[in-house]
């Protein structure tokens, strides 16, 4: 949900490498937001903790291909020739 709010916002890019740039930044915001909660639940017990496990920094990111589809219906003709 965090990716289409930030695409979404944008609205319009100038070019495909904005809009790669956008998601990528935005990636990075919400594996660094997710990091600190993390860091902050450490220790506490697994019923306790209130961060979410995903998007770990070395880790694939999950629901990839479903973004991805996403992004080609909303910019076929940005997206379609890389794929």
């Amino acid at each position: 949900f965090q990716l289409r709010k930030v695409t979404k916002n944008r609205g319009h890019f100038p070019s495909t490498e904005a809009a790669v740039k956008l998601l990528w930044l935005a990636i990075c915001n919400i594996e660094d937001k997710r990091a600190a909660e993390r860091a902050r639940d450490r220790g506490k017990p697994a019923g306790q903790r209130k961060a979410q496990g995903r998007l770990v920094e070395g880790q694939a990111v999950t629901n990839w291909k479903q973004a991805l589809a996403q992004l080609a219906a909303a910019y076929p003709d940005r997206i379609n020739p890389y794929l």
